[in-house]
């Protein structure tokens, strides 16, 4: 995974998102996306969306087609209006969003389930054109341990929840950056 990345960066990557969305809405102009530096590298990224503490939306890309910037800025539309679970977001709710940005480095292969980390890695499972992927901050806000993890994983994609036990699954963890929150508020 490439080095952490500073507040401001971070504050950069909500600001891109937010501006996203509102400008899918007609709300402003599309963000300015860096050129240079961190957030111009190619790395993958999903964003969630909460609203009065609700889940909104959550899309993400493993495989970036450009720019982290590029990545965020594309996946905050898709979370606020192409995630199948929910209807698209409206002008009404754009500014009351919480806005999570989680920057992934790449995933790597699990051989062995106890190696799991709970709070630092998170998870796919894969098997045939089942696929299911968990953020590492979700098992940390729900208090999993590894094996509970690892079945709301596989239960995720579609599979038995001891899946993850079945040979032709494979298992591959990833780290990723998350951060975010509520908008700022204007003076």
């Amino acid at each position: 995974m490439t080095g952490p990345l500073s507040p401001a960066e971070r504050g950069a990557l909500l600001g891109i998102a937010r501006e996203a969305i509102r400008a899918r809405l007609g709300l402003g102009p599309p963000p300015a996306l860096p050129e240079s530096g961190a957030l111009a590298e190619r790395r993958g990224a999903f964003v969630t969306l909460h609203r009065r503490g609700e889940l909104r939306g959550c899309i993400g890309r493993f495989d970036p087609e450009g720019s982290l910037a590029r990545t965020v800025a594309e996946m905050a539309v898709a979370a606020a209006f192409t995630d199948p679970r929910f209807p698209p977001l409206t002008s009404g709710e754009a500014d009351d969003l919480d806005v999570h940005v989680s920057a992934l480095g790449p995933r790597v292969p699990l051989p062995d389930p106890a190696t799991l980390r709970v709070g630092a890695h998170g998870l796919v499972v894969k098997q045939g054109w089942h696929r299911g992927v968990l953020l590492p901050v979700v098992a940390v806000e729900r208090g999993w341990d590894a094996p509970t993890f690892l079945k709301h994983a596989c239960l995720k994609a579609g599979l038995r929840a001891d899946a993850w036990t079945d040979p032709s699954t494979t298992l591959e963890t990833f780290e990723a950056e998350e951060f975010g929150g509520p908008a700022p508020e204007t003076p």
